[in-house]
């Protein structure tokens, strides 16, 4: 930053943002936003009434070196803790992927297939890869009564889980456990619903990744294998063992691997029907089927 006299909050809001742009930030005025806010330690939406103030040396400094690190490449999520996913704000930290807009809809799906039940079931719901616990949390709130069970290979991951769980105050409906996939669960475990954001990304395609994410983000998180579809091909056969007859499979997926998981799915002979759902920009992103009765 250059040496100004009255560094103000709008003078400082427009010298980030065209900086940030400079070093290819997509998003360069609302990171210079969500930075600054957590720099004075106030709600984003009150930087609006504030642009004439001044801003006090230990804040600039303070965000001065947020801002540095955001150009070196350090999502902006990281950078402030938390990242806001179904309208609630999850803490996550480099232990967990950064939820995106995308997987929302998995939430939408399962509140969807939940909202015709009786007033007397409970649905058993198991979140495979939980990571920040986005999906168990948000389900848990939005699905009065819901049982989760979430599961990560993390244990660093299951602690931010269970952090957000108790945040948003639905920890007494979730069951957090720590295993590969489905595979450490007793046999007879069943479930209405298996739902999962697994790793789906190639390592061709994580190699050509934008530095913020492949530098930042955990691999294991990411990353699949040589197809994309390695984790996929395992966690369908282990979901037809623990889902209950009629019960559903929903999984986020990559556009590059939607022929590989359809082809896997309609292989496996306990799903009567399966479908890829497109995401609001049209892309082929949730693979459903349902288990036959």
């Amino acid at each position: 930053m250059p040496e100004i006299e009255d560094w103000t909050v709008g003078r400082l809001l427009t010298w980030t943002t065209d900086y940030l742009k400079r070093q290819g930030s997509e998003s360069p005025r609302l990171d210079a936003e969500v930075l600054l806010a957590k720099a004075r330690d106030c709600q984003r939406i009150e930087l609006y009434t504030a642009f004439n103030e001044l801003v006090a040396d230990e804040i600039r400094t303070a965000f001065r070196e947020l801002v540095k690190r955001r150009a070196g490449g350090e999502p902006v999520a990281y950078l402030v803790g938390y990242r806001e996913f179904y309208s609630l704000a999850f803490e996550v930290t480099p232990d967990v992927l950064i939820p995106r807009p995308e997987t929302e809809d998995l939430v939408l799906r399962v509140v969807d297939l939940c909202k015709n039940r009786s007033a007397d079931e409970v649905p058993r719901i198991a979140d495979v890869g939980t990571g920040s616990g986005a999906i168990a949390v948000s389900g848990a709130r939005h699905v009065p009564g819901s049982r989760w069970t979430a599961i990560d290979i993390s244990p660093a991951a299951l602690e931010v889980a269970r952090r957000n769980a108790a945040r948003h105050q639905v920890a007494d409906r979730i069951e957090f456990l720590e295993g590969d996939l489905l595979a450490s669960l007793p046999s007879d475990t069943q479930f209405d619903i298996v739902v999962s954001n697994p790793p789906y990304v190639s390592r061709s395609e994580w190699e050509a990744l934008k530095t913020d994410v492949r530098d930042h983000e955990p691999y294991q998180a990411l990353v699949a294998g040589e197809t994309g579809a390695e984790v996929i091909a395992r966690l369908i056969p282990q979901a037809a063992d623990h889902l209950r007859p009629g019960g559903w499979l929903l999984i986020e997926i990559s556009p590059m691997i939607e022929n590989a998981v359809a082809q896997l799915l309609q292989a496996d002979p306990r799903f009567e029907s399966s479908a890829i759902h497109k995401d609001t920009a049209h892309h082929p992103r949730i693979a459903q089927a349902r288990k036959c009765e």
